[in-house]
Order: C-alpha cells, then structure tokens, then sequence
C-alpha cells in the first residue's frame, strides 16, 4: 500500500507589529520655535497648558498675551485658557505683575521662560507692584465711558472690513471676541481707518479660510509699540527784532520800529 503523506501547511512568518507613533522629521530654516522636552512631556501640565506655552514661546515680544486675546483666537474659552495660565506660573513658565505707566494706566506686564524658573525653599517671591488680578475678572480695568466708546469704535472696525474686503466678512460672535484686541491699538493712537488698513493690506492670494483667526494673528503680531508723548518744554523767550533808528539810521532790538535809545535820551548821550 502506498505510505500517504500529508502535507502540513507551512506556519506563517511572525511579523513583529509596530504599535506607536512614527515620526518624519524635516529639517526647518526659518519659522521654527525650539520646545524643550521638560515642556512638551512636563508630567504635571495639561495638554492646554503645554500648547498655550508653545504657542506663547512662538511670539515675537510685545505681543498680547491676555485671556481675552487669546480666547479671541482659540476655541477653549476664557475659563480654560485662564487655568492654562495659572498652572504655566505654577510650574515657573510664566511670571504676570501689574505695572503702572507714567500716564497712569495700569497694565499687565507678562515674562515668557523658554526654560522653567524654580523658586527653593529659601527664596521669597519678589512683591509685586499689585495683586494678581483674579481669573474671574477682566485683565484690563472696568471701562468707564471712554472705553466704552473705544469699544464701539472697535466694533465699527471690525464689521466694517467687509467693505474693503469681502473676505473678511466676520460673525457677530468673532466681533465680540476680537474688539478688545482693536481697542488695545486704538489706545495706542492708531486712526480707526490705519486700523482697517493695515488688516486688510496684501491678503494672501488664495484666500483667507478663517477671517477671524487670520486677524487675531495680526492685530497681535502688528500691534504697535506704546507710544508716550512729550511733555512740552518751558516756552521760549525769543529776542526782540531789530529796527532802524528813525533818527541816526542805527541798528537796535525793540519791539516797534522808532528811534533808539541815544536818540530818545540825547542828555545821556552828551553826558
């Protein structure tokens, strides 16, 4: 009898499975921020706190930094943003102090650390100028009329760009998040219309796809310095111009034309 032999199926190579994220990296030139690794895998920080502080990091100094600008400019609200801060200042990312202008504005000066600073047991936090405003209220003091006027005026800024441009049609919930942004450039004296001007200049040519994150990117990057005019000095005394003696065709300083002092006392003269 022929011996069957029956064929087993061959086992399937083991393919050891690659679980995990995989990177591809390029090389960036221009446009980079530099993000330690204490940062981004701080065990500690929420994931809002850590991509508030990159984004913070990216900014060239003098950008805004308050709640109300940055809830202007992201989905996560004043609420979120303002723990965000709060715990990037616990862990040393951050310092905020209240500063006061020799105008006598009060404003919030902010300091961004690329590297955590650590306070021991020894140190004493420095005093601040005045407390830390709290979460709940607004950074800027409550406005009085004149605010509120600048407010309406930044209002009218912002629903106006569509006439310049309908691409920058806002919603009337973009307004409202935006408009502290643009009265902080019409505190600093920029004209509602250099405003308008300097938003809607060079759109890139293939669009814009979000016209409010688009201006909130520029009214913080474009904010113009603080500007403090100069006092005036004491006036000064100019000297009187000079005349011509109507008697002796000589030069002298008086404020009217007429006769010099020789002339008009000739009894000193011939003393």
């Amino acid at each position: 009898m022929t011996e069957q032999h029956f064929s087993a199926h061959a086992r399937a190579r083991s393919v050891r499975s690659h679980l995990g994220v995989d990177h591809v990296d390029e090389r960036h030139d221009e446009e980079f921020t530099v993000v330690g690794n204490h940062l981004a895998q701080h065990p500690d920080l929420s994931l809002t706190a850590i991509g508030l502080a990159t984004h913070i990091q990216s900014l060239p100094n003098g950008a805004l930094v308050g709640i109300k600008v940055l809830a202007a400019k992201f989905p996560e609200g004043e609420t979120r943003i303002a723990s965000a801060l709060r715990e990037l200042e616990k862990h040393g990312y951050l310092s905020r102090t209240k500063e006061r202008l020799p105008s006598g504005r009060i404003v919030t000066r902010t300091i961004s650390y690329n590297k955590p600073q650590r306070r021991t047991a020894h140190e004493t936090p420095a005093p601040r100028r005045a407390p830390a405003p709290d979460p709940k209220e607004p950074e800027h003091p409550a406005p009085a009329a004149p605010d509120l006027l600048t407010h309406r005026t930044a209002r009218t800024v912002l629903a106006g760009l569509r006439t310049r441009d309908p691409r920058l049609h806002l919603a009337e919930c973009d307004v409202r998040r935006l408009t502290p942004a643009v009265a902080a450039w019409l505190e600093r004296g920029v004209a509602p219309d250099d405003v308008q001007r300097t938003l809607s200049a060079g759109l890139p040519p293939e669009g814009v796809r979000h016209p409010a994150g688009f201006l909130a990117h520029r009214l913080t990057v474009l904010l113009p310095p603080l500007f403090e005019p100069f006092e005036p000095g004491p006036p000064t005394t100019r000297p009187d111009p000079l005349q011509t003696c109507d008697g002796c065709d000589r030069a002298f300083r008086a404020p009217r034309p007429g006769r010099c002092r020789d002339c008009r006392h000739p009894e000193r003269k011939a003393a």
